[in-house]
């Protein structure tokens, strides 16, 4: 493991009213407690990086590549929740710049009693094949945590379509309806073909279809399915505006506070 600090130059005394480490010093300190406390027995080497930095997100993703790191984990600090993370430009920029990982994490959940857990997995995917991507590591997760895989598609209704489609759908409303429908039902068969994949691997499955926003579903489906982590893919496309448009991850992220990783597609 490797644990990393940017030390921010010109930066204030206190974030959210936490301390802020200005000194290399105590950043190096900081890393050493950390790594002493929670990864008592493993290999942990950290870095505290002095030089000055115009964007952190980018530097964060360079990280990512020289320490060859196979995941990022960032946690929201303060009172401000994983939304002061995730809706940050560092958050944003460093999920669109980076082709790594990213694990979000809230630091108000309760940790498990028998500590970390991962019985269920909570799998968003579209009706089509666009987010397939990710069940290959959902499935490999499964296998080496001996879980359970959710799997989730939401299919908007005529009133939650937004941005691109709403504009056309007002035009054709019977076409649209009976569209969304087929959609539905695309994403059943899609869905039951997955099912067999991972029963046939002797892991326990379940899926459904729900209809409506796709955040806000996810986000409920989450609150009643009590996963132990979400896996959502995110689309990397140029410019922040276009991959932030395109995913549904902001949202959730913003309102959940389960584990959210988020695999960045190609």
């Amino acid at each position: 493991m490797k644990a990393a600090i940017l030390i921010e130059q010109n930066a204030p005394e206190e974030v959210h009213k936490d301390r802020h480490l200005t000194k290399p010093e105590e950043a190096g300190k900081y890393l050493q407690e950390i790594a002493e406390k929670y990864f008592a027995g493993a290999k942990v080497d950290w870095h505290v990086h002095l030089a000055e930095v115009k964007d952190v997100a980018e530097s964060l993703a360079s990280h990512a590549v020289e320490l060859s790191a196979d995941l990022i984990v960032m946690c929201a600090h303060g009172q401000g929740g994983l939304r002061n993370i995730l809706f940050s430009n560092i958050a944003q920029r460093v999920i669109a710049f980076g082709k790594t990982p990213v694990l979000l994490l809230r630091p108000d959940s309760s940790p498990s009693p028998q500590g970390f857990t991962l019985d269920k997995i909570l799998l968003p995917l579209d009706s089509e094949s666009s987010h397939d991507d990710v069940f290959p590591v959902a499935t490999q997760l499964a296998q080496a945590f001996t879980s359970e895989i959710a799997m989730l598609t939401v299919i908007p209704t005529f009133g939650t379509l937004t941005g691109e489609e709403a504009a056309p759908s007002s035009l054709l409303p019977g076409t649209t309806i009976a569209l969304l429908d087929i959609e539905e039902e695309v994403a059943r068969q899609h869905l039951h073909v997955h099912l067999d994949e991972l029963h046939a691997l002797g892991l326990a499955a379940s899926a459904a279809v729900l209809r409506g926003d796709p955040a806000k579903e996810i986000v409920n489906t989450a609150e009643k399915w009590n996963p132990d982590l979400i896996l959502l893919a995110t689309h990397r496309k140029a410019g922040m505006d276009a991959f932030w448009a395109a995913s549904v991850a902001p949202d959730v992220a913003r309102k959940t506070k389960i584990p959210l990783l988020l695999l960045p597609l190609k």
